[in-house]
């Protein structure tokens, strides 16, 4: 599980001119799925997601979580983070999970978090044409991969 953490002011997610998601002050997560993720790869990222200390202290530190700041999270399916550029200029996304074990597992990934964060997470809609919109902040953008843990 692939995924790229950004602290934003603000985010929302757009399907067909609606909005289907959105939070304030919070992170927007762009997660992808493969088919070597587990249910330990959901519960580990999760609690890595909830306590990153992204976020400033009263000193201007970043030593808070968006737990710690009352945050909120959205979370949009990605699964061109397993792009593939190695060969040619065509990306291949081979290693991206196929819907039937995405869906699932994006889901449980959604329930993760927000059992994690204690309030519900704002999401798009799998496999949609997803317009996302976010306002930055920092900018403060972490990537992590459940398969290379530091």
């Amino acid at each position: 599980m692939r995924a790229v953490i950004q602290r934003v002011t603000q985010a929302a997610v757009t399907v067909n001119g609606e909005i289907t998601g959105q939070v304030g002050p919070g992170l927007l997560v762009l997660v992808g799925i493969e088919d070597a993720d587990t249910q330990e790869d959901i519960t580990w990222l999760s609690n890595k997601i909830v306590n990153l200390r992204i976020f400033g202290d009263d000193a201007g530190v970043m030593n808070l979580s968006v737990k710690d700041t009352g945050g909120d999270i959205l979370l949009v399916s990605q699964f061109t983070l397993h792009a593939s550029t190695k060969k040619g200029n065509r990306p291949s996304y081979i290693r991206a999970s196929k819907p039937g074990i995405a869906i699932p597992m994006y889901e449980k990934m959604t329930a993760q978090l927000g059992q994690d964060l204690g309030k519900p997470i704002q999401t798009g809609i799998f496999g949609a044409d997803m317009k996302v919109s976010l306002l930055n902040d920092g900018p403060v953008t972490i990537i992590i991969d459940t398969q290379a843990r530091e």
